[in-house]
């Protein structure tokens, strides 16, 4: 499982023109499934998420978590950061987790987040969606189970 994540002062998700997720200063996630993710990876980035410290602290360093800033979270699934891109000029999916594999793992994902305690929002699994967002610094990690 990864994801990559980006601090943001503000994110939204769209689905035909329509806001179907939208959080202010918080983190927004691009969460991709792999094949042979489970339970146990669920929790760990979940955890690893919401306590990454990526927050500056009164002294300007990155000390503080998304629990520590009370920020929110919106969750974004994507495939494409379960691609391979070692050979050649064009990616290959053949590590992602097959789309009901992976909706089922992104559910368990949210209800997670949900259980750490940090407000969230999501897209919609499997949808077109349009993603606009304020990236903070920019600061941009990508992270794995």
């Amino acid at each position: 499982m990864r994801g990559l994540i980006q601090r943001v002062a503000r994110a939204e998700v769209a689905v035909d023109g329509a806001t179907v997720g939208q959080i202010g200063r918080g983190v927004l996630l691009l969460l991709g499934v792999q094949k042979g993710d489970g339970e146990a990876d669920v929790l760990r980035l979940a955890r690893k998420v919401v306590n990454y410290r990526i927050f500056a602290d009164d002294d300007g360093h990155m000390n503080r978590s998304l629990i520590d800033v009370e920020g929110e979270l919106l969750i974004v699934s994507q495939f494409t950061i379960a691609a391979d891109t070692k050979k050649g000029l064009r990616p290959s999916f053949s590590s992602a987790a097959a789309p009901a594999e992976a909706e089922v793992l992104y559910e368990a994902f949210i209800a997670q987040a949900t259980a750490l305690g940090v407000p969230l929002a999501t897209g919609i699994f499997g949808a077109n969606m349009q993603v606009d967002l304020v990236n903070d610094g920019p600061v941009t990690f990508l992270l794995s189970s």
